[in-house]
């Protein structure tokens, strides 16, 4: 029933009005996103599950596996696609690589060799205790028996959903969110979303663009359950992806007292929680506030894939107070367990301090290096899209930019967006559309900056180039129907919903304007290539 359900549902096309008015039983099967249900094919060797984990498969790494098959490297493949659109750390692989292969790293004792406690060597779940204590900022001491650890947070979400929810009942999620926990939610525990949708227009009590709000939440609940859904849980991700917001503590409050009212778990995602570039910009951990509206109902994970850089070592870690739910996901660990060594290399890691209290070498040398490699490289490509007049989302936390892509398209539905999202990777650069993160507005795309120079300004370069050719083609297209409206299904105005700025905060008019025309003529000499081709060698 499910796999013909899918196969039934259109393959994300309409714009925000037509996603909205569709039931929720549809929008919650239709979250493949880029599956067109014409083009599958039933295998004979596959169960009904099976097929749905293939058209997973098929539907959500189209451009993970383009980029695989043709590789960007700056010798050997200098044509290959450059990758923009997997949220990976590629910025500190010297400081890793080192620190890794330190000869404290190189135990080997029967211990690591043998089966663990599947919720972690104890030894492990302390350090991760300890360490947690001291980032989160938590007000006493967090305890090693609250702590499991699992082989990435993929498999967190996954566990969690399958212990707290039953088939076919639900999680309540604000959109845009991170597309991969649709999959970690629904392949092994059939546990579908419920979308809390946000808009980028600020309107009601909304103070910047795409925020999440009390009454979204409380909406999005009650429709789901108007059309007899059972919501068992809510799921924040803070600092947020793709946006890059970080809930203040009021706003964390204010979603947990919300989760409380009607008894619904709360699973919160902090992994990018070191990775809050800016000192501007303050992240607080659900751990560290005082006092917890709802304790054995609020279950929070971390990870060191993200701001460790190394998302190829899968670790994660969860930190409940729950007992029942620990033990259940515990049950589950046995399928997704962290061999031995691995565990020993993350408890060395975690561990590393000069002084009793402060970790030395992950804050004086890598979170210091980190952070400054991540600003200056978020400067360089949000200073590229300002040059061409792109609106963004400017925030300070994460390895992305949210990017307003609108204008580029004509009429304003999904399926122009897949052909831009399908123009940028045949110009070998891979994005993220909007669509891939049940955003309810076309035109969104995520971009990932957390990368090397070279790379950055070569992929920078064939963004631009796209963008000005649909520039010239939307161009003549209206020279061609002149009587024809630009604005017939089109998104509002992108100037009337957001530019640069962080907030919404009125500036004053020529205050800067000296600075930024400074800015703008220095980034476009940097951008330049007109003095790589007109060398002194060429003019002699």
């Amino acid at each position: 029933q499910a796999l013909s359900e899918i196969a039934g549902v259109g393959g994300g096309g309409g714009n925000l009005q037509e996603v909205r008015a569709r039931p929720l039983t549809e929008r919650r099967v239709d979250m493949h996103g880029f599956c067109n249900p014409s083009d599958f094919q039933r295998s004979p060797y596959l169960s009904a599950r099976g097929n749905i984990a293939n058209i997973f498969r098929g539907s959500t790494e189209e451009g993970y596996k383009a980029y695989h098959a043709d590789k960007y490297d700056e010798d050997k493949n200098p044509n290959g696609i450059i990758n923009f659109g997997t949220s990976e750390n590629k910025l500190c692989f010297d400081l890793m690589s080192k620190r890794l292969t330190q000869t404290d790293m190189n135990l080997m004792e029967p211990p690591l060799l043998q089966y663990p406690d599947w919720k972690g060597h104890m030894f492990l779940r302390e350090e991760v205790a300890r360490f947690l204590t001291y980032y989160c900022k938590a007000p006493a001491p967090l305890k090693a028996e609250n702590v499991i650890v699992l082989n990435g947070c993929g498999s967190l979400f996954s566990a969690l959903a399958t212990v707290l929810c039953d088939p076919g009942e639900a999680v309540l999620i604000a959109t845009p969110f991170y597309g991969g926990i649709t999959q970690s939610v629904f392949l092994y525990g059939n546990v579908k979303l419920v979308y809390a949708y946000l808009d980028s227009k600020i309107t009601g009590t909304s103070t910047r663009p795409f925020q999440l709000t009390v009454e979204k939440l409380e909406k999005a609940l009650q429709d789901a359950r108007a059309e007899g859904v059972t919501v068992r849980a809510l799921i924040l991700l803070n600092p947020q992806n793709p946006l890059g917001d970080i809930y203040s503590l009021s706003e964390l409050r204010d979603y947990l007292e919300f989760a409380k009212r009607h008894e619904l778990h709360v699973i919160v995602d902090e992994i990018y929680m070191l990775s809050v570039f800016d000192e501007s910009a303050t992240f607080h951990s659900v751990l560290g506030m005082d006092r917890l509206p709802d304790p054995q109902r609020t279950h929070v994970m971390w990870g060191i894939s993200k701001d460790f850089a190394v998302s190829g070592i899968r670790f994660g870690t969860l930190y409940t107070e729950n007992q029942d739910v620990a033990n259940a996901v515990a049950s589950l660990c046995y399928f997704h367990g962290v061999c031995g060594p691995v565990q020993h290399k993350v408890a060395q890691l975690l561990r590393d301090r000069g002084e009793p209290v402060a970790p030395y070498w992950i804050n004086q040398v890598y979170l210091r290096a980190n952070r400054a490699r991540l600003k200056a490289a978020h400067t360089y490509v949000t200073d590229e899209l300002k040059t061409l007049g792109v609106p963004f989302l400017n925030r300070n936390a994460g390895f992305f930019v949210w990017i307003d892509f609108r204008k580029y398209l004509k009429t304003g539905t999904f399926e122009e967006e897949m052909l831009l999202w399908r123009r940028f990777l045949d110009n070998k650069v891979l994005l993220s559309c909007g669509k891939a993160f049940e955003c309810s507005e076309p035109g969104w795309f995520r971009i990932i900056f957390a990368d090397k120079t070279h790379r950055l300004q070569l992929g920078m370069q064939r963004i631009r180039k796209v963008l000005e050719e649909r520039e010239q083609e939307i161009l003549a297209e209206e020279k061609e129907q002149p009587c024809q409206s630009d604005q017939d299904g089109k998104a509002d105005s992108t100037d009337e919903v957001i530019f640069v700025s962080r907030h919404q905060e009125p500036t004053c008019a020529g205050s800067s304007n000296l600075g930024d025309l400074i800015g703008l003529l220095q980034q476009q000499m940097r951008s330049s290539d007109w003095l790589q081709k007109n060398t002194a060698e060429q003019f002699a």
